[in-house]
């Protein structure tokens, strides 16, 4: 994960340095890159949450799920976050957040029917593993300069222009951009399978039962397969920030993919157990 940020790091370099290369004021970038992140810092959650039709939900409203979260919590030392349901029979669950004092844990209907007790527990502790390694502020933070990239492209096609007196003009730029856009899109995939691995880990630890998220991840990717595909699309927007991406197929070398494939996630959680029992 590490090495995967400091490359998309070089490549946002890369980015600053051409605005600049090609006459773009510093005072210029600053002002559009800040309003920019700070938009997407502080109202992402809730655009999120809102475009999934996201419910909150009360202890009165959800006592046993609140009961598990409040037990995950004071094992893993971490804020009680807010829970959400969304009314869907997909089975999935997702957290949001730009913190750990400032996060959601949403849970489907369907999950809930589906899974067990011991199963959903594995699962939330996974959502909470994200929250607790401020997983959703690295990804909005690796993909802010993507974001920076494409909105060059899109207002360089919407002037126009080509080379002039001064230098290659801003079809340069441009192109710089759509490189950034493209290296930068296949390193923050490789950084969500990453962190999936993590979160599956430290739920295995959370739990002391990695064989329960194990099944659980089985039975959500059997389900995935009976959902009609319209239902897949329209809940697919996030699939990133999914515990099992929506639509899930195979794709060369997996590079597509924002998640590791489910036999690598049962493989890794096996060795976790492993190393539980003896221990270590």
């Amino acid at each position: 994960m590490l090495l995967t940020m400091f490359l998309l790091g070089a490549v946002y370099v890369v980015l600053v340095g051409a605005l600049f290369a090609f006459g773009v004021g510093g005072v210029l970038i600053l002002i559009i890159a800040g309003g920019l992140f700070a938009a997407q810092f502080f109202g992402s959650e809730a655009l999120a949450l809102r475009a999934m039709g996201v419910q909150q939900v009360s202890v009165q409203e959800a006592p046993e799920l609140h009961a598990m979260v409040e037990r995950l919590c004071l094992q893993a030392d971490l804020p009680k976050p807010r829970l959400g349901i969304v009314q869907t029979e997909m089975p999935n669950a997702f957290a949001m957040g730009r913190s750990q004092k400032h996060s959601t844990v949403v849970v489907t209907t369907g999950i809930m029917d589906l899974l067990s007790p011991s199963e959903l527990e594995g699962v939330m502790a996974h959502e909470l593993s994200h929250i607790q390694s401020r997983d959703v502020m690295v990804m909005t933070v690796a993909s802010f300069f993507a974001s920076i990239a494409a909105m060059v492209m899109q207002f360089g096609f919407f002037f126009g222009g080509g080379g002039d007196d001064e230098g290659p003009g801003i079809l340069g730029l441009i192109a710089v951009s759509f490189v950034v856009y493209v290296v930068s899109f296949f390193l923050m995939q490789a950084l969500s399978r990453y962190r999936e691995f993590s979160a599956d880990r430290g739920a295995a630890v959370m739990t002391g039962r990695p064989s329960a998220l194990s099944s659980a991840l089985m039975k959500i990717g059997g389900m995935m397969e009976q959902i009609p595909q319209d239902d897949m699309r329209a809940r697919s927007e996030l699939k990133a920030f999914y515990i099992f991406p929506a639509g899930a197929k195979k794709s060369l070398f997996n590079l597509f993919s924002t998640h590791p494939p489910m036999e690598k996630r049962i493989a890794a959680l096996s060795q976790v157990e492993a190393q539980l029992q003896a221990g270590r």
